[in-house]
């Protein structure tokens, strides 16, 4: 069973995803979401940093480190069909 999550965009709207992976590349962190009232959407890749609270939040990468994740995250679908 996937698990889901609620977000808030900058406008306060809910949305909410399904946790698709989370998934480590050296010492950072990503999560793999799907928004879960749109499966046909993009799925999106985000890193889990530390905010100045110690608290986990998800950011933005630029398009050279998410190919990298991408690049992960397609392998460990690979082997999880196997």
């Amino acid at each position: 069973m996937q698990q889901k999550a609620v977000f808030y965009d900058e406008l306060g709207n809910e949305m909410e995803f399904l946790i698709k992976a989370k998934f480590s590349i050296d010492d950072t962190d990503y999560l793999v979401l799907l928004p879960s009232e749109d499966i046909e959407s993009p799925t999106y890749i985000l890193k889990i940093d530390i905010d100045e609270n110690g608290d986990e939040i998800l950011v933005g990468i630029d398009d050279e480190e998410l190919e990298e994740a991408k690049e992960v995250y397609e392998e460990l679908m690979k082997e999880q069909l196997q």
